[in-house]
């Protein structure tokens, strides 16, 4: 319970210092906001996109899910997305996974007969559709990362599928998408591939391993 106090301390010297440092700082925050990206990312606690890309404070519009999932039926995603694009203006959409993800790593055995193990089954999906190139690893982990690293592919041409992208491309809109990855162990944000209006999308392949 001590954890609760500590927050709230944390936040009140936050705020202070902010407005020691600059005292119209909160007051811009009203002003709007005009973000460059969305960012779509997995809820894992260890994965703060803010601070890893040094995003100023409006900066980054964020969804985020566990194994970092875009579904057409899941209507918070898909309104964040159309707000991001069609209100906001965004045209950079970011997809990012990380290495040893628990989540692709539960979707790899059973799943249990929960919320959680739902939502996984659609990594199962994927597993499925790549199941050769990722069962012939050997090494468990370098198999957890290498269904991370496929599972941004996938997740990236479900995103350019959707309605709200496809109409941002038909209207010529320089709407780019980007598929990456971020290793826990050094920090770095590592790129896959990027899909725009000009991508012949049953033409991407599965992207080459980066972690090896």
């Amino acid at each position: 319970m001590q954890e609760i106090p500590q927050l709230l301390l944390h936040n009140r010297a936050w705020a202070a210092e902010q407005l020691e440092e600059d005292p119209e700082f909160f007051k811009r925050r009203l002003d709007g906001q005009k973000p460059a990206f969305l960012w779509i990312g997995c809820s894992d606690s260890r994965v703060q996109p803010d601070h890893f890309t040094q995003a100023a404070p409006g900066g980054l519009f964020v969804h985020r899910n566990i194994a970092n999932l875009v579904r057409h039926d899941d209507a918070n995603l898909m309104a964040v997305l159309d707000f991001a694009v069609m209100t906001l203006g965004v045209n950079e959409i970011v997809i990012c996974g990380h290495y040893a993800c628990g989540g692709i790593a539960a979707s790899l055995g059973k799943l249990p007969d929960s919320p959680v193990g739902h939502w996984l089954e659609h990594v199962v999906d994927v597993l499925d559709a790549h199941r050769a190139a990722v069962e012939c690893i050997h090494d468990p982990d370098e198999r957890v990362n290498r269904l991370v690293e496929i599972n941004v592919r996938d997740q990236l041409l479900h995103l350019a599928k959707t309605a709200t992208v496809q109409a941002a491309f038909a209207s010529g809109r320089p709407l780019k998408l980007h598929g990456w990855v971020y290793d826990l162990r050094d920090g770095l944000i590592k790129p896959l591939l990027d899909i725009d209006s000009s991508t012949k999308l049953d033409e991407v392949g599965a992207p080459e391993r980066v972690l090896v």
